[in-house]
């Protein structure tokens, strides 16, 4: 069986992540990149689509864990009738290729283990052939390589490799696999004391920078590693979460792949690394976008493989039987296709909040400002696709619509823009501020309602709109933003959390969507609702898995996290919120 969502902890190494279950087993891997094909997808059907378990052979009567202080090192401890075992799992913050070291420690007793390596690329397909050597075996496939240095015999065979041992109290056994391009010479066996003390110093080290405030400090410390954990530490980009497929509807059909990057993410992330001390992080996320969207504005992607690509063909794994049944199981994303009006707000928007943080312009994003200026001038008006990525139903959603009014308010507002613009661009966009203004405040604002609507001229709720204060479009304390909010609260909450849009109550309902609560909480802030916004906080955080991650989304009738894990976006809230209700920050749609 597949186990739950809520069962899986993150290891890393800034280059892809793993997914280690509470069982001892690595359920998901993709190699070499974070977008790579997966070579283990057990998470995405069985153990026939790919694992390497380590874990005794016996019952086990208890099973705790936990990151080794503030680090992405994962420490399970195993308990059986005859002892309790430790395994230790992390992935090498180096400059070699990736590699998985697991170490098994007994901590009483003698018990015995057993491991089952199963590496099946191309997401849980192909098998590899094996080959021992002493101390250890290779297992390649096409261009991929794996190699395996293990403390104990292996047995070979079918694409598998098994070995059974026994830990005492006080031994230490270290396996370690290592990914290495087929054509290229088996990976040494690696000196894994010293990569633990280095990648144990790593992380200590870049979360020591951070000055915690003393309400939610190990919350926002284990959200800031994670999403540490999903940028890439070559290229700066940050994917939305580590795994795909995953469902935000249980069974049901709603199965992305969020290992990419997102353009809507970046004033988020901005936002989050900045107010959390992490300028360097943040130049080099602003620097990403600036690679990613090089080209005509219109022909820009919502969203881009980590290493800049455009191409994300979508199709369906059908040879994985889904988590939980959950199919289709996609790979790529077709959204990537999708004209969304708002993202283009949100980079100039991104532009302004590392401006206003101290991070100096260049006369490359001033140009791409301009550009995009140009654009949105011929542009705002157009249907797209709204926030959540609908498909099929173009329109001119309210809160795409409030985008592109903050991106063109950002630039009529900036010196360094007016200086760069001239005159003549500038008296066009001030004059084209007011209108998309006004536009959107009679045609997206439903005065029956009494709250603004989802797309113009409609009645339909949705939680994006609780993003129009935090934007800057209208105060807090508005009548129409206070409707808007009283609405979403009255109309659009389950379980004390907030669903993006209205249930359809056909029992195909997704779950309530976390980073909506966030923003709930931020909005009740604004309005002096302080104790309310941290008990709203303080409800998401409580949602974390025993590691601290938290997912996509969580289904309120079953109690459990659904969605990609661990979700950038979500993280991104709970630091936004926790450091906007601890202390002075740099805000969204501040001028």
């Amino acid at each position: 069986m597949t186990s739950p969502i809520a069962d899986y902890a993150l290891i890393g190494d800034g280059r892809t992540a793993a997914m280690v279950a509470r069982n001892g087993s690595i359920d998901f891997l993709c190699l070499p990149n974070f977008d790579s094909d997966a070579c283990f997808a057990a998470m995405l059907g069985d153990q026939g689509n790919g694992c390497w378990q380590i874990a005794p052979t016996g019952f086990v009567t208890a099973v705790e864990r936990r990151y080794r202080g503030d680090t992405l090192i994962l420490e399970t401890d195993h308990s059986t009738d005859s002892g309790a075992v430790r395994v230790t799992d992390f992935m090498p913050w180096h400059d070699g290729e990736p590699m998985v070291v697991r170490i098994v420690e007994g901590l009483s007793g003698e018990v015995e283990m057993a491991s089952l390596l199963r590496p099946r690329f191309d997401y849980g397909r192909v098998p590899p052939w094996m080959r021992p050597f002493d101390g250890g075996l290779c297992a390649d496939a096409g261009s991929h390589q794996l190699v395996l240095h293990a403390p104990c015999a292996l047995e070979a065979a079918n694409g598998d490799a098994r070995a059974t041992f026994s830990v005492r109290k006080g031994e230490r056994l270290v396996f370690a696999l290592s990914y290495a391009p087929s054509y290229a010479e088996l990976p040494k066996k690696p000196d894994t004391t010293r990569l633990l003390k280095q990648t144990d110093k790593a992380w200590r080290d870049w979360i020591g920078r951070f000055d915690a405030p003393d309400r939610w400090g190990a919350p926002l410390k284990r959200s800031l590693l994670t999403l540490k954990a999903l940028i890439d530490r070559r290229t700066g980009g940050l994917v939305a979460a580590a795994t795909m497929g995953l469902p935000e509807v249980p069974g049901g059909a709603m199965n992305w792949d969020y290992r990419y990057c997102w353009l809507r993410d970046a004033t988020f992330t901005l936002t989050a690394l900045l107010n959390a001390g992490f300028a360097d992080e943040a130049v080099r996320w602003r620097d990403w976008i600036l690679r990613a969207i090089a080209g005509d504005p219109k022909d820009m992607r919502i969203m881009y493989r980590i290493d800049g690509g455009r191409r994300l063909q979508e199709y369906e794994a059908t040879w994985l039987k889904g988590h939980g049944g959950a199919k289709p199981v996609l790979v790529g994303n077709a959204a990537s296709d999708q004209t969304q009006l708002d993202v283009y707000g949100e980079l100039i928007d991104s532009f302004h909040v590392g401006t206003r943080a101290g991070v100096e312009r260049t006369p490359r994003d001033i140009a791409v400002e301009i550009a995009l200026i140009e654009y949105l001038e011929g542009a705002w008006d157009k249907p797209g696709a709204d926030i959540w990525e609908s498909r099929g139903d173009p329109g001119c959603y309210t809160y795409s619509q409030a985008m592109a009014w903050v991106g063109i308010n950002h630039f009529v507002e900036s010196d360094v823009m007016r200086a760069a613009a001239g005159d003549e661009l500038v008296g066009r966009m001030r004059g084209l501020r007011t209108q998309i203004h006004q536009t959107v405040c009679e045609r997206g604002y439903s005065a029956g309602a009494g709250h603004f609507v989802q797309r113009y001229d409609g009645e339909t709720l949705d939680a994006s709109l609780l993003l129009l204060p935090l934007v800057g479009f209208l105060p807090a304390d508005d009548p129409r933003i206070a409707g808007t909010i009283a609405a979403v609260e009255r109309e659009l909450m389950e379980g004390g959390l907030v669903r993006r849009k209205a249930a359809k109550g056909d029992g195909h309902d997704e779950g309530v969507f976390l980073a909506c609560s966030c923003w709930l909480a931020d909005c009740l802030a604004m309005q002096g609702r302080c104790d309310e916004a941290a008990t709203m906080l303080d409800r998401v955080i409580g949602l974390s898995n025993d590691v601290g991650l938290l997912s996509e989304e969580f289904h309120v009738p079953t109690r459990r996290l659904i969605g990609n894990v661990p979700q950038a976006l979500t993280h991104l809230g709970v630091v936004n919120s926790a450091l906007f209700l601890s202390r002075p920050v740099v805000q969204r749609g501040a001028v």
